[in-house]
């Protein structure tokens, strides 16, 4: 079963948890420059939104790589980079839509998401659970639950 991660924008307090065990997890280091998930602040700091790498299925930054560094993991459907072929030309951030993918200079070599290879930390240490990792069928789900309770639209007879 693929999973993905859930993330409910209105349960987001801007603790910013996900950014340090990201950091931690990945450098062996609590510095949220180094995360691969990043909380965005808005309305003067009224609203947070995390936002990471969607795994999206076209995964545009995988067709883009010149070396091929990008590969999906077939256990967990995370797009991820091999260092070892990572040449760090960047042709991967171009080719994001989202800007998920950045590059690190301490390393010369591009960083994303890779769910924590199925164990993601950000959605662990979420103490309002912004952040979850759930079926990626059921992704959408809870929203569309939450817009029809909002909505109260029903179909004129």
């Amino acid at each position: 079963m693929q999973k993905s991660l859930l993330i409910t924008a209105d349960l987001c307090t801007s603790c910013m948890q996900c950014e340090m065990a990201c950091s931690f997890e990945h450098e062996g280091v609590f510095n949220p420059a180094k995360s691969r998930i990043k909380v965005f602040e808005f309305e003067h700091g009224k609203r947070a939104i995390p936002y990471t790498c969607t795994q999206c299925a076209e995964a545009w930054c995988l067709h883009a790589c010149p070396v091929e560094a990008l590969s999906r993991n077939p256990q967990t459907g995370a797009v991820e980079v091999d260092d070892d072929v990572c040449v760090g030309c960047k042709v991967c951030t171009i080719a994001c839509p989202f800007g998920t993918v950045n590059y690190n200079q301490d390393t010369g070599k591009v960083i994303k998401c890779d769910l924590c290879g199925g164990d993601p930390q950000c959605a662990a240490v979420c103490p309002t659970d912004a952040i979850v990792y759930v079926d990626a069928n059921w992704t959408g789900y809870e929203r569309m639950k939450q817009w029809a309770v909002k909505s109260d639209a029903r179909p004129s007879a």
